[in-house]
């Protein structure tokens, strides 16, 4: 239409221009001449009728309501009803369906949806970017999942949850944690620990997906952020990309994770608590109306760790282009950076930040003292350590030494050791009462002059004394030791090499003149072999 309106401001407009144009957008050749006449009045699109509109006043009372627009129109209805009683001149109010069509015309479905649920349920209505697929542990994401299932545990029915942590590009589940409670810093720590890892077993439910990831990003979860965690990865120099809270569309692949396991794995359990049900009496889950029985805990743990093993090996995705994670992850020639055992093992570890002395109660850590057998021989009272803890887990720690870093052992609750430990430990001071007793015995056998009994009143004589000609004997074994250790290779000469081999002459001279090294007995140059 710009151009007709050129045309038509020249005075060169002509009804050819106008059919030309109405047969290529297929409409009537009046249709266009009354577009035509809609711009020479300064409008571009059609006629706006009057209509009740909602204005930002009705919209904030709206959202007063709660989206409730009946009883918007109930208020709207009494005022002006006052209004009129006290003689004001008011508009008619509209009726309640007009009311509704307002609603529906003038707001957008996010503007609806966050009447009644606020800024979350105007998300859902949002439209998304995609981020760019890189490579194999260019970026992990992790969370933690609440499992909707019902799990016994100690006569108890529990809601266990997951934490566990996905590669973006491949889509493989590196590592994972189950709690039966909420989680916190362990459960992170524990699942962090096996994805830095790659030494499982190839059948095991990761297999080779692992290493060192170039950036993880996570939540705002208290655990996630919590310095144990930053300072796990941030010995491998793995920065943590935290993210605005609410902004699940941020962290993708894990929320996809998260859904997948609960419509794929979680929902075929028994006593799952989001199951549809025909009739519920109030008060009652649909964990509760199953009659199944729950699982045990021990056996969801080896459920979810098979599916685990299902999705990296076996589950197909149409983003990998039918490929599954695992062969994804092979395909990706990106090389991958391995964490020594040692490292990875002391840095997922809390810090208590304190060098400690060890004593013979052990070490002191929060009032107690803790043991380990290897402080019967490894390290003696008075050595200087430092020591780290699974957060949550005091019943254990793990030791280490201030002067080199070496990694001592694992220590327990002195007064809360169970009978293998304090066995363990006596078999360690056995052992060491041995060793010392065998290096004296030795000593002793070495530095202990024996003499022959008497019976009259004499010098005694000594024993296991060596006669003249075992000692010359003796001697002449050393000497001739001493002679093969410092003698050179080309000392003696070698025999010259039989006739029919042609050697060159500058090593012919260095051999040894005489007979022949094969005898006279050697073959001639085209003799028979």
């Amino acid at each position: 239409m710009s151009r007709l309106s050129v045309l038509d401001e020249r005075g060169e407009l002509t009804t050819e221009h106008v059919r030309l144009v109405a047969s290529s957008v297929g409409v009537s050749l009046r249709t266009v001449w009354r577009w035509l006449e809609a711009v020479r009045d300064g409008r571009m699109g059609p006629a706006q009728r009057e209509r009740f509109r909602i204005t930002p006043e009705l919209h904030a009372r709206l959202v007063a309501w709660c989206g409730n627009a009946a009883a918007l129109h109930r208020e709207l209805v009494t005022e002006a009803e006052r209004a009129r009683a006290e003689g004001k001149e008011v508009p008619a109010v509209p009726s309640l369906a007009t009311l509704h069509r307002a609603i529906r015309l003038d707001l957008n479905p996010g503007q609806r949806a966050a009447l009644v649920g606020g800024e979350r349920a105007r998300r859902r209505h949002d439209v998304h970017l995609k981020r760019p697929r890189l490579w194999r542990n260019a970026c992990w994401e992790g969370d933690h999942k609440h499992v909707p299932v019902e799990v016994l545990l100690d006569g108890e029915l529990v809601f266990p949850w997951v934490t566990w942590f996905i590669d973006c590009a491949t889509e493989a589940i590196p590592g994972a944690a189950i709690t039966p409670h909420q989680p916190s810093r362990d459960a992170v720590l524990a699942a962090l620990r096996i994805a830095l890892s790659r030494d499982q077993e190839p059948t095991g439910p990761y297999g080779p997906i692992g290493g060192v990831p170039s950036l993880v990003r996570i939540d705002r979860g208290a655990d996630f952020l919590s310095r144990t965690v930053t300072d796990a990865l941030g010995h491998f120099a793995v920065p943590v990309h935290p993210l605005p809270p609410y902004r699940p569309d941020l962290k993708g692949s894990i929320e996809n994770l998260n859904k997948c396991a609960q419509k794929m794995f979680f929902a075929s359990l028994p006593r799952y608590t989001h199951a549809p049900t025909a009739e519920l009496r109030p008060g009652r889950s649909s964990a509760q109306a199953d009659g199944t029985p729950p699982l045990p805990f021990a056996v969801f743990v080896r459920l979810l760790l098979e599916w685990v093993t299902w999705w990296n090996t076996e589950h197909s995705s149409q983003a990998l282009s039918g490929r599954t994670p695992l062969e994804a992850w092979r395909a990706d020639p990106t090389p991958i950076e391995d964490v020594d055992r040692e490292l990875l093992y002391r840095y997922t570890l809390a810090d208590d930040g304190r060098m400690r002395t060890l004593t013979a109660s052990g070490v002191r850590w929060q009032n107690r003292y803790y043991v380990g057998e290897w402080m019967h021989g490894d390290a003696d009272a008075g050595t200087k350590v430092r020591i780290r803890y699974i957060p949550h887990h005091d019943h254990e720690i793990e030791v280490f030494d201030v002067a080199g870093g070496k990694y001592l052992g694992p220590a327990h609750l002195a007064d809360a050791a169970t009978p293998e430990q304090r066995r363990a430990h006596r078999r360690r001071k056995g052992a060491e009462k041995r060793r010392l007793v065998r290096a004296l015995s030795a000593a002793s056998e070495h530095t202990r002059t024996r003499y022959a009994a008497v019976t009259e009143a004499q010098h005694p004589e000594r024993l296991e004394v060596l006669t003249t000609a075992d000692a010359a004997a003796e001697t002449a074994t050393m000497r001739l030791s001493d002679a093969a250790e410092w003698a050179l290779p080309d000392l003696i000469p070698p025999a010259a090499p039989p006739e029919h081999v042609r050697t060159p002459a500058s090593l012919r001279t260095r051999c040894r003149p005489g007979e022949p090294a094969d005898g006279p007995g050697a073959p001639d140059q085209g003799g028979a072999q």
